[in-house]
């Protein structure tokens, strides 16, 4: 087993898979941002390293500051988490060809393989895994959407290659929009995945999501003696196999089905399992085509195979789809995953420690005769949005009170405690409340209780419209499908329940003083640069000289830019400042300095919240300077465009 694992990730799943780690004697080490200096997974950690300041692609995306991060502190070996460079297979090869350091994770050729969605169709389509009708070639023009839709009909997916979670997918409803709709995928491919390549897929309109756990034994670690790191070593053929080691499918165990079907804009709410929709057959079925799949891409370590499964809108919801019903391959997260939790409280089986024991060339603990799934469990994110305005997220607020729930089959993964600011910079979750029961019925009737329990003040939630969907007629007979929170629910109970249940964000003491102080300290002959704050003290004269900090040593604050109304931009007499109303990602700059405005005119185009929208003039103008670029996350205020 590894000595010191370095988790490259943050906030509450940083602190998941430190736990796993502190369990098997392993020390951990976090990595954090300027943002998130007093995150709890840093508290957690037995070492801490800044990689840079907020901005993502500074820090936490930075592949090299993290492998140096894991250099300084020895760790042995990096795990991901899920989201940042937890599927970039660039980065898994750079750990993998770092001497010293195994990744935690499937090959990086594993993960290239089946990240490249036109592939990794080819390859399920060779393993006899039923796909969705679709092209496994990239498209490039509005005449193959709409040959496609004369073929197959409307509407169509246009999904990015490095696509997931809805981002650069679009919805064509008909030939009309097949040319905008193009262009509008493509577009959020680059921005987001650095990569514009397109391919399509029949839209099917009342799927269910439903997802297969995996986790899979390395035999090529096996062969190797283990521990040694991911060689890869793999051909370029579709079969996947790599030369060093081969998978068939007694090295691939499935630990049963999570239905993940209570989505807004494709992006998940509520997951549960088993799904209350399949019957056994249906059950088995799926989760032997997932282990057809995997082993054919020779997948290894943990990661789950998704599916979309025909609902039938007429079904009783007291007869579960049968055998014959339809389902398709989606696509493979070469990764752990957020609703990991539900899988975990239904087998017994740490999937992090498997992930460790895997990559550490163990092996795994279990068998697929070993699997046995009881009871039924649900996972709610508690994230920082208000469903009542289209789950917009908080840009500010405070934990005042936090008290979360407990009690027999009552699980909270988080990381932040009482008193901690909200950090707005990445995502909005801020725990996930995983409730176990030993049917369905006694796990909703146990989720109401544990909801109504959570006190959280100072922070606007989600909690109130978990809150609704436990007394949802469609939720909780298990007949909804992805489209239902966005096409069918009433917003107006979501709006009763928030007012109803919810609580407002706080807004920090920006007036109050914040001292930092410096000083170095000396511990077991180890020198460190440690920073101090102290909330309404006076500045208190440090001496000069004290070096940039490297390894456990912090980085000093950054200099804070000018935080008047304009964001420290000149705005000339009579211009105006065109600024993000909402945090976000600019898709494309639709302006140039010198060029004439009117009202109303788009000036660039910004995704937020799954939803591109444009950002207008309100009056015309000429464009005096252009603050952003294409790809550029930006926070509520940032100064795009001035006029003059």
């Amino acid at each position: 087993m590894f000595d010191k694992v370095l988790v490259a990730n943050r906030g509450e799943i940083a602190v998941r898979v430190m736990r796993a780690c502190t369990e098997l004697g392993v020390d951990t080490v976090a990595v954090y941002s300027d943002a998130d200096k007093h995150g709890g997974h840093v508290r957690y950690a037995d070492e801490a390293y800044n990689v840079g300041p907020a901005r993502a692609a500074d820090s936490y995306l930075d592949g090299e500051a993290v492998v140096e991060a894991a250099k300084a502190a020895d760790a042995d070996a990096i795990h991901p988490g899920y989201g940042f460079l937890a599927e970039n297979a660039d980065f898994a090869a750079r750990v993998e060809e770092t001497d010293g350091i195994t990744w935690i994770g499937p090959s990086s050729e594993a993960m290239e393989r089946l990240g490249e969605k036109t592939h990794a169709r080819r390859v399920m389509d060779a393993a006899d895994v039923p796909i969705v009708p679709g092209t496994t070639e990239p498209v490039t023009d509005s005449e193959a959407v709409t040959a496609f839709g004369e073929e197959h009909g409307y509407p169509i997916a246009i999904k990015a290659e490095g696509g997931g979670g809805g981002r650069g997918m679009k919805v064509v409803e008909s030939a009309d929009e097949a040319a905008e709709a193009l262009e509008s995928a493509k577009r959020e491919g680059e921005a987001y995945f650095s990569n514009d390549s397109v391919y399509l897929e029949r839209y099917l309109k009342n799927p269910r999501h439903v997802e297969v756990q995996i986790v899979a034994d390395d035999p090529a670690a096996a062969v190797d003696g283990g521990g040694g790191g991911n060689d890869g070593g793999g051909n370029d053929g579709d079969d996947g196999n790599d030369s060093n080691g081969s998978l068939d499918e007694s090295d691939v165990v499935h630990l049963g089905e999570r239905d993940c079907s209570l989505q807004r804009r494709h992006q998940k709410v509520i997951e549960e399992g088993p799904s209350p929709a399949l019957s056994d057959e249906l059950r088995e079925q799926i989760g032997e085509a997932a282990r057809r799949g995997v082993a054919a891409a020779n997948y290894t370590n943990a990661g789950t195979v998704e599916f979309l499964v025909e609902e039938d809108l007429d079904r009783d919801s007291d007869e579960p789809l049968g055998p014959e019903t339809p389902f398709y391959f989606l696509e493979v997260n070469t990764r752990i995953q957020v609703e990991h939790t539900v899988t975990e409280e239904l087998t017994g089986i740490d999937i992090v420690k498997e992930q460790l024991r895997v990559a550490a060339g163990e092996g795994l603990s279990v068998s697929q005769d070993d699997v046995e799934l009881e009871g039924h469990a649900i996972e709610f994110r508690i994230n920082a949005e208000n469903a009542a305005k289209e789950f917009q997220p908080a840009n500010e607020g405070r934990l005042d009170t936090y008290d979360p729930p407990g009690g027999i089959g009552v699980r909270v993964d988080d990381a932040l405690r009482q008193g901690d600011e909200l950090v707005t910079d990445y995502d909005s979750m801020i725990a996930k409340l995983i409730v176990w029961g030993s049917d369905r019925e006694e796990c909703l009737a146990r989720s109401k209780r544990a909801l109504a329990e959570y006190e959280l003040d100072g922070v606007v939630t989600i909690i109130p419209f978990h809150r609704l969907m436990l007394d949802d007629e469609r939720f909780v007979a298990g007949t909804h499908t992805t489209t239902y929170l966005d096409e069918e629910l009433d917003r107006e109970l979501v709006a009763e329940a928030q007012e109803k249940w919810g609580t407002e964000s706080s807004a920090s003491d920006d007036d109050e003083e914040v001292t930092e102080r410096e000083f170095t300290v000396e511990v077991n002959g180890k020198r460190f640069e440690v920073e101090l704050e102290e909330r309404g003290a006076p500045p208190i004269p440090t001496p000069s000289g004290a070096g940039g900090a490297s390894g456990r040593q912090q980085r000093p604050p950054q200099a804070k830019e000018d935080e008047s109304d304009d964001g420290g931009v000149d705005v000339a007499e009579g211009g105006e400042a065109i600024e993000a109303e909402m945090q976000g990602t600019i898709l494309s700059v639709d302006v140039a300095e010198g060029d004439e405005v009117a009202a109303g005119d788009v000036v660039c185009v910004l995704e937020a919240m799954k939803m591109e929208n444009d950002v207008v003039a309100e009056r015309g103008g000429t464009v005096a300077s252009v603050h952003v670029a294409d790809g550029d996350s930006v926070d509520m205020g940032d100064v795009l465009v001035v006029l003059e």
